[in-house]
């Protein structure tokens, strides 16, 4: 029997750079963050929050994304490895995406504008600081 998914709990990202990672996904998402490692936080808050390896958590919809700061300096993120292709999210209207390329514009993150997915979906591609690629889909009209 197929087991009974009912929806994703969360994802974890491995970075190079936390810090610079950080700043790119709060500047882009604004997502709250649920857990985040503090280096100078006391050995009994360090030892609760081991989970975190270091990085930080952020909720938002149903779900959570991780990051963790692992990943070697020089080492880039590349879809046409074994693991993660892209990692996409939803947003609600056409003006929304509309809206999301303005504020990759203003923040200078490259993207390559808003591209018809097929029947119903349009999405916009950019990548972030590790070269991990994301998507906003939403609908065409």
């Amino acid at each position: 029997m197929p087991i009974a998914v009912t929806d994703y709990n969360h994802v974890r990202l491995t970075v190079s750079d936390i810090d610079r990672s950080r700043s790119f996904y709060d500047s882009v998402f604004g997502f709250e963050v649920a857990y985040a490692w503090d280096p100078d936080a006391d050995e009994e808050t360090k030892k609760a929050l081991w989970f975190l390896f270091g990085g930080v958590i952020y909720k938002f919809g149903g779900g959570l994304l991780g990051l963790r700061p692992v990943a070697p300096s020089d080492d880039t993120f590349a879809e046409d490895r074994c693991g993660l292709d892209h990692l996409s999210f939803t947003v609600d209207t056409r003006a929304a995406l509309e809206d999301a390329v303005k504020t990759l514009d203003e923040l200078g993150i490259a993207h390559e504008g808003i591209k018809d997915a097929g029947p119903g979906l349009s999405i916009v591609e950019f990548r972030d600081p590790d070269n991990i690629a994301l998507e906003l889909s939403g609908p065409d009209k």
